[in-house]
């Protein structure tokens, strides 16, 4: 049976544990509205599902909280090589779907790897900087990317998953240069990175799949691919703009039921929600995410140790990477990239991480007085 030292339960951020919640029953009822059948059909059992991972989403996170983080510490490199491991066999006997291959299957159980190896990279990379000195040079920062960061974007390229390669890219970079590098080192990164562009850029144009390029050419110029994801792009833009300032309210919406709208309960489920909400509701969302991204910092502000800082900085940056990336591609701000939205799109290996990431925060800021008792 899970327990929890009743010392920690004083310190338990429940104010981030309410807004993450929060935004969970959000999401399942906003994915119960979008999978609305048309007359006569039946009612698609995506919310009830999304409430099975919720549930199992809170005893992991439960779990999360009781053991003292410090473990993770040492069990780094052990959970980095598994991931690893588990991204190569995705190579092998992954399953396909939608043109990716990009899942596990137990039994009836699928899963994704990549969800859950970002946090057993943000966790292998919080132990190595923080055995760093404060400020690196760019041959070192060089050598940590080729060792550890090199191997699993290739991987997750390969099955393709361009938008969790760019995820562990930028949790790469951000955890590194809050660590400390050097001003001469980040000057250096800055010119080789402007010299290498054109060559770097060509040579991963070439290995990107062709739905990708559609993807990035549609970006670019939304009339190159008027039938394919530009359609899908301008109907997510539609819903958000068709909701106005009050929303058409909840179960009003038609862009989901209607399938006007692609993939409306997953990458776009927040055009559903924007639609059926408004300006005001979207708002009230951000400022859900904002919340929690603020309570994130401010218990990595708070953590005792380097480790616990850098982990719970690294969980901060992938949640508002995504928030950022997800509401940005479905007002067409940035390229489709299918990154799921936090807490809120339908996907139970994405549920189960997101709440293993808040365990993670919950643990470092219950454990910050641990020293004292």
């Amino acid at each position: 049976m899970i327990g929890i030292d009743r010392r920690l339960l004083v310190n338990i951020d429940w104010t981030l544990f309410a807004l993450a919640l929060s935004v969970t029953m959000i999401g399942i009822m906003t994915i119960y509205s979008a999978t609305r059948p048309l007359p006569g059909a039946e009612q698609p059992s995506f919310y009830i599902k999304q409430a099975y991972w919720l549930c199992v989403g809170l005893v992991v996170m439960l779990g999360m909280v009781s053991i003292n983080y410090k473990l993770l510490q040492q069990a780094a490199p052990f959970l980095y090589w598994a991931g690893v491991v588990l991204l190569i066999a995705v190579m092998v006997i992954g399953r396909k779907g939608m043109g990716a291959q990009r899942w596990l299957a137990i039994g009836p159980v699928s899963f994704q790897p990549s969800e859950i190896f970002k946090l057993f990279f943000i966790i292998f990379m919080a132990r190595q900087l923080s055995m760093e000195s404060e400020e690196m040079g760019l041959g070192r920062v060089i050598k940590l990317f080729a060792m550890y960061a090199a191997l699993p974007m290739a991987v997750i390229l390969k099955q393709p998953d361009l938008g969790t390669a760019l995820v562990v890219l930028t949790m790469f970079g951000t955890l590194v240069f809050t660590k400390g590098v050097g001003r001469r080192a980040v000057a250096l990164a800055l010119l080789i990175s402007l010299v290498s562009v054109p060559f770097v850029g060509s040579v991963v144009w070439d290995e990107l799949k062709p739905y990708q390029k559609k993807r990035i050419t549609a970006y670019i110029n939304p009339e190159a691919d008027p039938e394919g994801i530009s359609y899908h792009v301008q109907q997510s833009k539609v819903a958000v703009g068709s909701g106005g300032f009050t929303g058409k309210g909840y179960t009003k919406g038609t862009q989901g039921p209607f399938r006007f709208l692609p993939e409306r309960h997953t990458d776009f489920v927040f055009a559903v929600f924007a639609e059926e909400w408004g300006f005001l509701g979207a708002f009230t969302l951000a400022v859900l995410y904002i919340l929690i991204i603020l309570r994130g910092i401010d218990t990595a502000r708070k953590a005792k140790d380097e480790f616990g800082r850098l982990t719970a900085l690294g969980v901060v940056y992938m949640l508002t990477m995504y928030c950022f990336v997800n509401m940005g591609m479905t007002m067409g701000i940035v390229p489709v990239v299918g990154i799921p939205l936090p807490f809120m799109s339908y996907g139970g290996t994405a549920l189960v991480t997101n709440f293993i990431a808040l365990g993670l925060l919950l643990n470092i800021r219950a454990r910050r007085f641990e020293l004292f008792y």
